[in-house]
């Protein structure tokens, strides 16, 4: 099967947005599927005038509670109102008769996806030191978001949320095991075993980094995308996220850290953070280690998916190697950053 097996029906998307939002679009739908995500769907779409961006779930083995459309579509509905950059939320389809599965339209935000060093690297120092004090910005505006005022408070629930966490990681990986890794469940159990006291809960990303924000060419952050794994809960675990992909590039690949290009080491990162939000961050080793787990799991869904035939796009041959460097950095995160 080709990429155009798995475009959305045009016909079937623009029968909907004529009944849900009448004048939206101007002509004959066209997708193209975005390259880079390893996970949700992405697609541009274009009436040959306007640009919008539409999400949907991954092709089978969908996890329970993951890849929940209807979540990232009101979370940045909410942001909206804020000065958190998000996309303009435009229309939610939960019928699943249409394309297959739930998904979203979205508008398509200006700005690049600096998805690696060797991406960043050719802007210059500064470009990537200004780029990364923004991120870091970003994240400390989401953070300070009220989830009272923006209709949030039920969107998580934070009591126990780390516990919540582990526990779900856990069922994540049981349910895509098709091989031993080697640590994994010893990381978990280290893990369970010290689990910090959380802070004050605020609105998490849960994936939060460089490669999941747009920049322009002023280095501002114009959106963050991505909200699949977003809630309400420890805002330590979006930093420990933020941290442990700044030396994601070389665990997997052998790539230049993303700071080798002029990005913000880790300790000017967690030091913007821990000025601008006043939170302390004594506790981020933990915090980085779960992030390593996490990523973990999920690349290891990634490649379980794979070895069924049901991902779409390029890089996944080898994409099960990455694991086991993960659990390793993982084990010796714990030990301090």
């Amino acid at each position: 099967m080709t990429v155009a097996d798995y475009l959305p029906d045009a016909a079937a998307v623009s029968a909907f947005l004529d009944q849900a939002r009448p004048g939206l679009r101007s002509g004959p739908l066209q997708f193209d599927l975005i390259a880079g995500g390893k996970s949700n769907l992405t697609y541009a779409v274009t009436d040959g005038t306007n640009q919008w961006v539409l999400r949907r779930p991954p092709l089978g083995h969908v996890l329970a509670t993951a890849h929940d459309m209807s979540r990232e579509f009101r979370v940045i509905a909410a942001l909206g109102s804020t000065e958190v950059p998000v996309p303009a939320a435009l229309v939610f389809c939960s019928d699943e008769s249409v394309i297959g599965s739930p998904w979203y339209l979205m508008s398509r935000a200006a700005g690049i996806a600096y998805t690696s060093a060797a991406r960043l690297k050719p802007l210059g120092a500064p470009f990537a030191a200004a780029a990364a004090k923004n991120v870091v910005e970003s994240l400390v505006h989401l953070h300070a978001v009220d989830i009272d005022a923006v209709g949030l408070r039920d969107f998580g629930h934070p009591d126990g949320y780390l516990d919540r966490q582990l526990t779900r990681w856990r069922k994540q990986l049981d349910a895509s095991r098709s091989r031993d890794i080697d640590g994994i469940d010893d990381l978990h159990a280290r893990l369970t075993s010290e689990v910090p006291v959380s802070q004050a809960p605020t609105i998490l990303h849960g994936d939060y980094r460089l490669g999941n924000v747009l920049l322009n060419d002023a280095a501002e952050v114009t959106a963050i995308l991505d909200w699949e794994m977003s809630t309400i809960g420890d805002p330590l675990a979006d930093l420990g996220l933020l941290v442990m992909y700044t030396t994601v590039d070389t665990l997997v690949d052998g790539g230049a850290q993303v700071t080798d290009s002029g990005f913000l080491s880790t300790n000017d990162l967690v030091s913007i953070y821990a000025q601008e939000s006043g939170r302390d961050v004594w506790q981020l080793p933990w915090y980085v280690a779960f992030s390593y787990y996490k990523l973990a799991v999920i690349i290891e869904g990634i490649y379980y998916r794979h070895n069924q035939g049901k991902t779409v796009g390029e890089g996944f041959d080898s994409i099960g190697s990455y694991v086991a460097p993960l659990v390793a950095a993982g084990t010796y995160a714990l030990r301090g950053i």
